[in-house]
């Protein structure tokens, strides 16, 4: 049996948390939030309704098969998270975390898609400013984004 990778458990381990936050702090959003937070929690709310919804997935009796169908909306809904981030944030450490989130999450779904011998999507760019973020320039909901990255280098 081989065992997950550590980057793994601790990506989950960060990203749950996270959110499950976003999520309450939605739920908690006051109903005078103002005119710019409202379209922020809009969209986190469609990511994290998109996200439950995906993964809700019918037991296949494969559990490497159960486990990415249910991780990969995970990591994607942390993705549509970190893109509204992009979108509406203002603080650069964490526009810059979002950038991160989204570039490693992608990283995520492709190797859990290769370890169940699925095919990746075609590779696309990561969005990296708030212009690239525009509903036109966003891929079909149905396919997670990747994008190709260097190499990274061990510690």
């Amino acid at each position: 049996m081989r065992a997950f990778p550590r980057g793994l458990w601790s990506l989950i381990a960060v990203t749950l948390p996270v959110a499950l936050g976003a999520m309450a702090a939605a739920d908690a959003a006051p109903p005078d939030a103002g005119p710019g937070e409202a379209p922020f929690l809009a969209e986190n709310r469609v990511a994290m309704d998109k996200m439950m919804a995906g993964m809700d997935v019918k037991p296949t009796g494969d559990v490497d098969r159960d486990f990415t169908a249910m991780m990969i909306p995970h990591h994607q809904g942390a993705i549509d998270m970190a893109q509204a981030e992009l979108r509406y944030g203002h603080n650069e450490l964490l526009r810059r975390m979002a950038q991160e989130i989204i570039v490693q999450q992608q990283q995520e779904i492709a190797a859990m898609q290769l370890a169940v011998g699925q095919p990746l999507p075609p590779s696309v760019a990561s969005p990296d400013q708030p212009s690239d973020l525009s509903p036109s320039a966003e891929p079909p909901a149905s396919m997670p984004t990747m994008t190709k990255q260097p190499p990274q280098k061990e510690p």
